[in-house]
């Protein structure tokens, strides 16, 4: 199983980025999908998860509002749009499949792959 994140760079505050996570070796469609973040020293945080169908998806308070997440099953992969971005946004995303029947997406234990992480740096 691979799941290989891109998407990320450098951008000014107030300005937008998407990250895109393409999954192989698994049925994708069978996954809900979820992205965190983590910045060194720091616990890893839950930013945005979606059903694997698609219907439902879930998102932390510190971006509910700015983020988007999405995916296409048939390009097996899981996107998630970041607009109005902060600086506090600053840190290293990473894309992850759960199983499907996982209770609580925003738990990192939930998740069984996850992928490389891209950085996301956000300047004031």
């Amino acid at each position: 199983v691979q799941l290989q994140a891109s998407g990320g760079g450098l951008v000014q505050a107030g300005g937008s980025l998407r990250l895109s996570c393409a999954a192989s070796g698994l049925t994708f469609d069978n996954y809900p999908m979820g992205w965190f973040r983590q910045a060194p020293g720091k616990e890893r945080e839950f930013v945005a998860a979606i059903s694997w169908s698609g219907d439902s998806t879930y998102y932390a308070d510190s971006v509910k509002g700015r983020f988007t997440i999405s995916r296409d099953n048939a390009k097996a992969t899981v996107y998630l749009q970041m607009n109005s971005l902060k600086p506090e946004d600053t840190t290293t995303y990473y894309c992850a499949a759960a199983w499907r029947g996982a209770t609580s997406l925003a738990s990192w234990n939930e998740y069984l792959y996850w992928g490389q992480g891209t950085q996301v740096t956000v300047s004031s």
